[in-house]
């Protein structure tokens, strides 16, 4: 059976908040019958807080709303949680504001995990944050935007890359090969060094880029900043990391009971680049809604249907870049293939690419 995907639109037919999105996306809330699936349980609302001066993250009026959703279902227990919650506050996402608490998830010292383990290629270990593994019902609450690794940034890459440690993230993103630098190429302008969310690329006393790979997590970050190509990856191995992504979904979901996953994305404020920047730009198309599914597989498969290249705003992109002309619009902005990664799901058991669309009114 297809999977049914709510869907909440941004279009409206009258000038009353009653047809605007946020009563749209409660209407929906109501239509989740959260009730049965909440009554009793711990509760993780997993989203990305954002950091730096980035200001297009969902907006915490929608987090307000579901956690109060969630405490009048029955939840025993509610938080948010994300890997790194210390800028959380800057973009409104407080205890006070949202009515629940805003906690790292792997704890303050970052050692609270579980680790599993997998064999694919070079990467070996998944380690689950404490804060999601320990909970009985996980809300994967996901913005879509581009992504420079795998192309879509949205309810995979909120688990693949949000539910884990930083060795966890290495190791996906070291399927993509490490780091080269070419020091004739090199201005020392240190755009590399200020960029990185790590404090992982350093110059060593004779000028060298010599990156602490102890604190690199191959965000590939400097990469895209430096203006004269001097530092890259050694290969370009995009379908391993998204095979990845996958493999690591997988893991982070499996001890969740079927329907104990609810996948919520909102298609708004949609850049070209992840939330993990810190900062923010103008959005690839206009706003579409909000869509919701227990299946994680259908709700990117719905999420990457609607994003089409038909209001594509060409200010989106940096100055002098332009749409590849092949393939999806992620494609054309970041040359990888985003089935890529559905298709590795779906092998891997997660989820199915059929769905139905039911719009709240």
């Amino acid at each position: 059976m297809p999977a049914k995907i709510l869907f909440a639109s941004v279009e409206f037919d009258r000038l009353s908040p009653e047809a605007t999105l946020p009563a749209k996306f409660s209407r929906m809330l109501g239509k989740l019958s959260l009730g049965d699936k909440l009554g009793g349980k711990t509760v993780a609302i997993k989203m990305h807080v954002g950091r730096g001066v980035g200001y297009t993250t969902i907006h915490p009026l929608f987090v307000r709303d579901l956690v109060n959703k969630c405490k009048a279902a029955g939840a025993k227990r509610v938080f948010v949680t994300d890997q790194d919650v210390s800028g959380a506050a800057a973009r409104g996402y407080t205890q006070e504001f949202l009515g629940c608490p805003v906690v790292d998830m792997c704890a303050s010292t970052g050692k609270y995990y579980y680790e599993k383990t997998v064999d694919f290629k070079t990467f070996k270990n998944v380690d689950v944050g404490g804060s999601i593994y320990d909970v009985d019902f996980l809300i994967n609450l996901s913005h879509i935007k581009g992504h420079g690794c795998c192309g879509l940034g949205g309810a995979v890459k909120n688990i693949a890359m949000g539910c884990v440690t930083d060795r966890t993230r290495m190791q996906i993103h070291g399927l993509e090969g490490g780091l080269a630098w070419k020091k004739e190429l090199c201005t020392n302008c240190r755009a590399c060094v200020e960029n990185c969310n790590h404090e992982a690329c350093l110059f060593n006393d004779d000028g060298d880029f010599s990156p602490n790979y102890h604190h690199c997590t191959l965000c590939q970050h400097c990469v895209k900043v430096c203006p004269t190509g001097a530092i890259s990856l050694d290969s370009h191995n995009y379908t391993d990391f998204q095979a990845g992504m996958a493999v690591c979904t997988q893991k982070c979901l499996e001890h969740f009971d079927k329907g104990k996953v609810l996948n919520i994305s909102f298609l708004l404020d949609m850049t070209v680049m992840c939330d993990c920047w810190g900062f923010s730009t103008p959005s690839m198309i206009p706003d579409v809604g909000i869509i919701a599914c227990d299946d994680i597989v259908a709700v990117e498969k719905c999420a990457l249907d609607m994003m089409t290249l038909d209001n594509f705003n060409p200010k989106s992109l940096p100055k002098g870049k332009q749409l590849s002309g092949h393939g999806h619009l992620i494609e054309q902005v970041h040359g990888k293939d985003p089935w890529v990664q559905l298709d590795q799901l779906v092998g891997l058991g997660m989820g199915e690419l059929a769905y139905t669309l039911e719009e709240v009114e």
